[in-house]
């Protein structure tokens, strides 16, 4: 789910020259389209994201105005034909909270926050009706791509994944257009999240730059990461997932495979995007700027075992993965430390995969969780209630959330289904599209997320 920056963002009529701000001198802009329309007043639209593009578009703006244009350049005027748009939200990631019988997901689509009644259940064709919203520009809230609970406290951290690169908390109960209690600076790509609460310490995977920081579970603004897990040698590849075995002081997370290698001693490639602005933090990744040109691969799935301890180019103590696995874009992870499993919300399956907390190798999962009768679509997170024996799964690409028995497998229909949408409705799944082409021989328009 590479996100970076967009094309087309919710209710907005906006297309801009794609220039990232540390790129951006004193030189022209060559062959950009350059459009920004004003939204009509009978559109309905959700503050964070009609705010960010506007203020974005003015950005954009004024450094078009301010740059030479040359003959390549055509500026379009007029409102668009038609708009492509998921006008529902998008569960991307899941967390229950048993202690106060609540269901938390974030919306990558229309950036919003929910917390649900952990027994609600939806008919198909109805759309279930949140207890809270955090939504608004106060939140920071764009592409949450991770939420956790914190079991005690109930507080909701949940880091972003692309464009304000901040990891939000908010206080249990928080409504509306809040203001997070702490708002942390993260590396730019940040997925996952896990929290050890033993050690008061925070896991963040990050997707472009292939890493672990782990910071102070409380910390805040700019503070640094106590460590960095980045290297050639450490087995991630595009880090989704994350979860934490506390039993054994491990840590597993789901790799979709790719990774190039970063030169710490190279010169700094230019116009590049990178980590994000803490590139004089301690323990801050070597971002793409100081990736080797070629040495890009993909290693295929994998989920990477790791000392809790793990830092710099530490090796895994093991790997998951092989065609037995049955990994395809493994996204979510939850473990379950009294059942010593493992469970993966496999994105492409569509499934979820549980192994054995010591697999190893080209392992077979214990047992796999797929069929019609699931409800399961694209699931990008997973979340387990040991309270109550129950398994949640956010569908990225079916508008729910569906609770199963914690020993689910098969072709088993959900206990419940928390829906956003009437199950009639096509989810689009249009994550932060980055760029688009048109196929004039099947007449299709090809948009990369």
């Amino acid at each position: 789910m590479t996100r970076y920056f967009f094309a087309a963002l919710v209710g907005a009529s906006l297309m801009v020259s794609q220039v990232h701000p540390d790129a951006v001198g004193a030189r022209a802009i060559h062959g950009r389209l350059v459009r920004y329309e004003a939204l009509p007043p009978d559109v309905c639209v959700w503050p964070a994201a009609v705010q960010w593009a506007e203020q974005a578009a003015g950005r954009q703006g004024r450094r078009a105005q301010a740059l030479p244009l040359d003959d390549q350049t055509k500026i379009f005027q007029g409102p668009p034909a038609r708009k492509i748009q998921d006008r529902y939200p998008a569960f991307a990631a899941v967390s229950v909270d048993p202690a106060r019988d609540e269901v938390i997901v974030t919306d990558e689509n229309m950036f919003q926050v929910f917390a649900f009644n952990r027994l609600d259940d939806t008919p198909a064709s109805g759309i279930t009706t949140p207890k809270r919203v955090i939504a608004g520009e106060n939140t920071l809230i764009e592409f949450e791509s991770g939420v956790h609970v914190d079991p005690a406290t109930g507080d909701i951290f949940a880091p972003n994944n692309d464009t304000v690169d901040t990891l939000v908390v908010f206080k249990h109960g928080s409504n509306g257009d809040s203001a997070p209690v702490r708002a942390l600076k993260t590396p730019h790509g940040t997925f996952g999240i896990a929290v050890d609460d033993r050690r008061n310490e925070m896991f963040l995977t990050t997707q472009h730059d292939a890493t672990v920081v782990v910071f102070k579970k409380d910390a805040n603004g700019d503070e640094a990461p106590l460590r960095l897990l980045q290297g050639d040698d450490t087995g991630l590849g595009d880090p989704h997932g994350i979860a934490i075995d506390p039993k054994k002081d491990v840590f597993y997370v789901a790799n979709y495979g790719s990774h190039a290698l970063r030169r710490s001693d190279r010169e700094i490639r230019t116009g590049v995007p990178g980590s994000g602005k803490g590139r004089d933090k301690a323990n801050w990744p070597y971002g793409r700027e100081y990736a080797v040109p070629g040495s890009g691969v993909h290693d295929g799935p994998s989920i990477s075992i790791h000392a809790i301890t793990a830092k710099g180019n530490d090796k895994p103590l093991h790997v998951i993965k092989g065609s037995k696995t049955q990994l395809n874009w493994p996204t979510g992870l939850a473990f379950d430390p009294d059942r010593r499993e493992l469970f993966v919300a496999n994105d492409m399956g569509p499934s979820i995969l549980v192994f054995d907390a010591d697999a190893v190798g080209n392992a077979a999962p214990k047992r796999v969780l797929k069929g019609t009768r699931t409800g399961l679509a694209h699931p990008t997170s997973v979340s387990l209630d040991a309270k109550n024996g129950e398994l949640w799964v956010a569908n990225f690409g079916g508008h729910s959330a569906t609770a199963y028995k914690i020993d689910a497998s098969g072709d088993t229909p959900p206990l419940r289904t928390i829906r956003s949408a009437p199950a009639s409705a096509p989810s689009l799944m249009i994550g932060n599209p980055g760029a688009l082409t048109y196929d004039s021989k099947r007449e299709e328009i090809l948009v990369p997320n």
